[in-house]
């Protein structure tokens, strides 16, 4: 543990990595750019003089060597005492190597054949050639070499100057280039370094907090939020306040699980306490009569029943909850899922003095689950049955705007108070808890209703009428045209 503890610790962050390779890469050209500058400015300088000595070697030729092969070494002495251009050293060679003047050593016999010179051996080749800093092995003095062969004469002018201090200096790069080039290095470098020195601390922060994320810790957003203004920052910031939101999402779900575990509970508890009730109470007294006996036994089945039904309105929201991608989805009339529902409905809605009206399409149809569909207006029916009050009218509307079917189920009967419509949609939420469970209600219909629509890829409000009684508008996904 302690040596993976202190490898970790020598790692070197992705940043710094980053960093390192950059800079050599960068530091490499900038070396190998460099070398190669100082090289083109020492070969133009070459160059320059090159041109310099070729034209001083014309001058001569055209002053004193113009008539022939034979020199006349007065009129070429003549001319370099003239010449501006002084401590310039002359030679003229014939084309097959023989020396026929050098201003410095007179004793040409002595010189040997020059042919073989590199920059006369160039100038016989291509008409001119150069050499630098090579050593004479007449005069044993180091020259900077440049001649030129005149092929009407047949004759080589060759012009040297000596390779001393002063001309070495002349030759050399300008080493304010370099200083220059290693400011704008450094320039570069302190760039680099705080561009990536702030992205190895976005990556380094975004690193830190997905450690914690995985061990469950607490995250602190106000220090891992703090990352640097770029893309990558903005990018990191995202997923943190993706991971806090996803946070409050599960700890809020939590919260509704328990919510819901809570109401579940103490809506199975009273049906339950019931039938347990009468079952005691029938084993307990043996003698207990016929008749008391069959209306315990009918108040056990209806509370039976009340526990089923909300049993089977649970089924159907986990369903919707955790597999409403997997419900089977066809082609399906609304209309007559409507109208099958106020002929079930018809029993009850006498027992109350209530009417059904419905303003409707013949056919309605959209593709979807036919029982989830018919649970929207089945719910929306009892409930209104059930609390809308006596004589009072239900009208349901539908029409088509668009891709989606609109629809209305409103009542004209005694409507609920404003502050309950928000909640209205909760699971188990009751107005008047103990008038809801004397008619029987599980408190889960409208839930349904809101998550059915949902799954059909619809939207559903409810507010109270002008005239009284609770409107519901909602919308629901038009069958694709083929």
């Amino acid at each position: 543990m302690q040596i993976n503890s202190i490898m970790k610790l020598k790692r070197l962050t992705i940043g710094n990595r980053l960093y390192l390779s950059v800079l050599s890469l960068f530091l490499l050209f900038a070396v190998a750019f460099i070398v190669f500058q100082q090289y083109r400015e020492k070969q133009y300088k070459i160059s320059s003089l090159d041109l310099r000595l070729r034209g001083y070697n014309d001058q001569l030729h055209d002053a004193a060597l113009s008539d022939g092969a034979n020199v006349d070494a007065a009129r070429v002495d003549s001319f370099l005492e003239k010449h501006p251009v002084r401590g310039v050293r002359v030679t003229v060679i014939r084309r097959d190597g023989t020396v026929l003047f050098d201003n410095i050593q007179k004793n040409y016999a002595a010189m040997g054949n020059h042919a073989s010179r590199p920059e006369v051996a160039q100038a016989l080749q291509n008409g001119y050639g150069s050499t630098v800093e090579r050593n004479s092995s007449t005069v044993g003095n180091d020259y900077f070499y440049s001649a030129t062969y005149y092929p009407s004469e047949q004759i080589v002018v060759r012009s040297a100057l000596p390779y001393n201090v002063d001309l070495a200096k002349s030759l050399q790069t300008d080493q304010h280039y370099i200083w220059f080039a290693l400011a704008v290095m450094l320039v570069l470098t302190i760039i680099l370094y705080r561009f990536v020195n702030r992205l190895g601390r976005n990556i380094t922060k975004l690193n830190e907090f997905a450690a914690r994320a995985d061990h469950g810790d607490t995250v602190d957003t106000d220090e891992l939020m703090d990352f640097s203004d770029d893309e990558l920052g903005d990018t990191a910031e995202r997923i943190v306040k993706l991971y806090v939101k996803l946070q409050n999402t599960q700890s809020e779900q939590d919260r509704l699980k328990r919510q819901l575990t809570q109401n579940v509970a103490h809506e199975l508890k009273t049906p339950v306490a019931s039938i347990q009730g009468y079952l005691e109470t029938i084993l307990e007294n043996k003698h207990i009569d016929d008749k008391t006996r069959q209306q315990f036994l009918e108040r056990c089945y209806a509370q039976s029943q009340r526990l089923a039904s909300l049993l089977g309105d649970m089924s159907t929201l986990n369903r919707m909850d955790d597999g409403a991608s997997m419900m089977a989805f066809d082609k399906v009339d609304v209309a007559e899922l409507i109208e099958t529902v106020e002929k079930e409905s018809q029993f009850r809605l006498n027992q109350k003095g209530m009417t059904m009206k419905l303003e409707i399409p013949a056919s309605i149809p959209v593709r979807g689950n036919s029982e989830l569909l018919y649970s929207i207006f089945r719910n929306l029916t009892d409930n209104a049955i059930a609390y809308a009050g006596m004589n009072t009218h239900i009208i349901i509307c539908a029409s088509l705007k668009g891709n989606r079917w609109h629809f209305t189920f409103s009542d004209d009967g005694v409507g609920v108070d404003a502050k309950h419509l928000p909640r209205l949609f909760e699971r188990f939420y009751r107005v008047d808890k103990g008038r809801s469970r004397k008619l029987g209600g599980t408190g889960l219909g409208l839930a349904i209703v809101k998550n059915a629509v949902r799954v059909h890829g619809g939207n559903i409000m409810v507010r109270n009428n002008d005239g009284g009684g609770l409107c519901f508008d909602f919308t629901l996904r038009a069958l694709d045209k083929e």
